[in-house]
């Protein structure tokens, strides 16, 4: 068996705004994992040295991370995956969930009026999963080693249990009110009610049990026989919707990626329904038409211009984007052209911030709680990854004797129809609930190349964010030539059209650039955090790979060799 090499943990939660002294990336020869938990990466470094593609390595750690990682790692839940092999092929799997066949447009209203609790926070809230179904379709394609060597990881953690980290036993301590809600959960997650202390272990039995049977029968292992029996048991005895036609029809696809180009670069991500891959070429086309690099890295000059471009994109997202299955017209070519963009430009003043109109549109609440991997192996194929649960443990939900979290996506649907406001809600048709519908998303994974070869690899959790965080991190490393790490560290902002602001991390912006900033109008907002992206970057002279570990995240880590 080659020899793996891990790479160092991250420990501190402090938000690194600026490269450090040691903004040096991990790198290493021949491949790499990069993901939210150092236990998960181990696991997925551990599939790569023993000869496993980038998808088998994304399918352990994927896996482990919905034992380790319980906030956003899921086998509730669903999300996102760009996969381009060594020889060039790409294709994009849509694992997003559902909505229940019994959903509406407006269900989400109660007594005709919105109930936030509804559509966020109740059984009702939950979508179909996606993740069993989409990371069984991934492998199915790319896979090499058997399914079960890829689950039984996780399996083993779960029935043997793992210690409690820091970062874990706080988060799970202040979410212990809203698992009361759910038994199951707090028995799961707590001792009797009380917290879990850092350094104690963990032990999921029933969790154990649920990933034995997706081990020894795949995908069917959860969407028919006892996991869907439980699951839909829980929904029957709580009011929710979900059914086990709905389980046993559940598919993920095969999509192809959307694609655009940047200064020579080729861009990869997802489409719809994600809005993710449509709004990030967007911007990036058109930031093309500017010297970034002469203007210089956090100047006023680009933080502005990419703001707009921002505003502009997210504009877009939120009048066009839905699921394409249920919108066959949606606009993604002309969304993505180079002609669009350049009359997007014309309409960015250099001296003066545009105005975002309250009476225009805007989405529901995305929450921040989603995690990513990414991969890269030896024969060069990359996985980009996101998957969610929606908000931190998703709808805080355990199902009765299966162990796992369910999610409470059916949330980014929107509100209902008409209903459109400042505060938040949009009541557009493309993203309405509609049985079978899947639920827009700004998740956002993505691959890059250069000359036909593998370039980077990177996406972020981070809500909303996401799109702007992986967008910063191509920035950086495409027109300010900074290596992973710092690529990783370098301070982050976000505009998203309305709320009509600049929101950006503690000691991004220097005082002189922010004063420029808010006398070209702009409104800017200090906030602690924005998302934790994993950033490969392959060195194009020698081939090594540089890896980014977001020090805004506890617990992360990486696997190379």
């Amino acid at each position: 068996m080659r020899k793996l090499i891990l790479a160092v943990t991250i420990a501190a939660l402090a938000v690194v705004a600026f490269p450090s002294a040691s903004s040096q990336p991990v790198r290493a020869r021949k491949a790499m994992v990069i993901s939210a938990n150092a236990m998960a990466s181990q696991i997925g470094g551990e599939v790569l040295s023993e000869g496993g593609s980038a998808v088998d390595a994304a399918v352990a750690t994927a896996f482990a991370l919905a034992v380790v990682h319980p906030t956003a790692g899921n086998i509730g839940g669903g999300g996102f995956m760009v996969v381009r092999t060594g020889s060039g092929a790409a294709a994009a799997y849509d694992f997003r969930e559902t909505a229940p066949a019994a959903s509406s447009p407006t269900m989400f209203l109660n007594a005709g009026k919105y109930d936030a609790d509804l559509h966020h926070n109740s059984y009702i809230s939950v979508g179909v999963p996606g993740t069993v179904a989409g990371l069984h379709l991934a492998w199915t394609e790319h896979g090499t080693l058997p399914w079960k060597r890829l689950v039984d990881p996780a399996v083993k953690l779960a029935r043997d249990g793992f210690p409690i980290s820091v970062a874990l036993a706080r988060s799970l301590a202040g979410t212990l009110r809203q698992f009361k809600r759910s038994p199951a959960a707090l028995a799961q997650f707590s001792k009797k009610g009380e917290p879990y202390e850092a350094g104690e272990i963990l032990r999921l039995p029933d969790l154990a049990r649920t990933l034995q049977r997706i081990a020894d029968r795949g995908a069917a292992g959860f969407y028919q026989g006892e996991t869907a029996d439980l699951i839909a048991a829980d929904m029957k005895a709580h009011g929710g919707l979900m059914t086990l036609n709905d389980l046993k029809n559940y598919q993920a696809k095969k999509r192809q990626p959307v694609r655009g180009t940047y200064r020579g670069y080729g861009i990869l991500s997802m489409p719809p329904p994600s809005s993710g891959g449509t709004a990030l070429v967007e911007m990036l086309n058109v930031l093309e038409g500017y010297d970034l690099k002469a203007n210089g890295f956090g100047s006023a000059d680009t933080i502005h211009l990419v703001a707009e471009s921002m505003r502009r994109a997210y504009a877009d997202r939120a009048e066009n984007l839905g699921d394409a299955d249920f919108n066959p017209s949606l606009p993604i070519d002309r969304l993505t052209s180079k002609d669009y963009a350049a009359t997007l430009r014309k309409t960015i003043g250099r001296a003066r911030a545009s105005k975002s109109s309250p009476t225009s549109f805007t989405w529901p609440t995305e929450s921040n709680e989603t995690t990513h991997l990414s991969i890269v192996d030896d024969q060069q194929n990359a996985v980009s990854m996101t998957y969610t649960l929606e908000a931190g443990y998703g709808s805080k939900i355990v199902v009765a004797g299966g162990g796992f979290l369910l999610n409470n996506e059916m949330g980014d649907f929107n509100a209902g129809p008409g209903l459109t406001t400042a505060e938040g809600l949009i009541g557009t048709p493309p993203n309405m609930a509609a049985p079978g519908k899947r639920m827009l998303s700004s998740m956002t994974p993505a691959i890059l190349t250069k000359d036909g070869k593998l370039a980077m690899v990177t996406g972020s959790p981070g809500g909303r964010t996401i799109i702007n965080t992986v967008l910063l991190t191509i920035l950086n490393v495409v027109d300010f030539e900074m290596n992973a790490q710092e690529a990783v560290d370098a301070g982050r902002f976000h505009h998203q059209w309305l709320p009509d602001r600049i929101t950006y991390e503690k000691f991004a912006f220097s005082p002189d650039t922010l004063n420029i900033l808010k006398a070209r109008g702009h409104d800017v907002r200090e906030t602690d955090s924005q998302g934790v992206a994993a950033v490969i970057v392959v060195d194009p002279t020698g081939g090594v790979l540089e890896g980014g570990l977001d020090r805004r995240q506890a617990d992360g880590g990486g696997a190379v060799r």
